[in-house]
């Protein structure tokens, strides 16, 4: 139960202040809760690699979960429920992150962001 062990995993939360302001949240969402859920994805992404967080791992995080584009209602809905309290619950950051499938985490933001139409399989809902 100690997560996904890489190097400097701490810096994804450096690089998720980037994010902050592309956001695309609806009403109910906490900024919050977000970071919470995301940045364990990006720390396990990097960890897959063998190395510290990058920019893509976060840029994959969020956008696979539709935080940085115009995402499907359907996925708004799943992930508003899903992320709700992320940021006081460490289990339910676990539970986010290990949802996600490892061939989803070893694709490229962009081909992520290309097959958001077809989410559940991508998070492994």
């Amino acid at each position: 139960m100690l997560g996904s062990q890489g190097p400097d995993q701490g810096y994804a939360l450096r690089l998720a202040q980037f994010f902050v302001d592309r956001l695309q949240l609806v009403e109910g969402e906490k900024k919050g809760d977000v970071m919470a859920g995301c940045v364990p994805i990006a720390g396990r992404r990097a960890s897959l690699f063998g190395r510290a967080p990058v920019i893509h791992d976060l840029e994959l995080a969020f956008g696979m979960w539709g935080y940085l584009n115009d995402a499907p209602s359907d996925l708004i809905a799943y992930r508003k429920s899903f992320f709700f309290g992320a940021g006081h619950d460490y289990w339910r950051q676990r539970e986010i992150a290990t949802q996600i499938p490892e061939a989803t985490l070893r694709l490229t933001p962009a081909q992520a962001a290309s097959t958001l139409a077809s989410w559940r399989e991508l998070l492994g809902a």
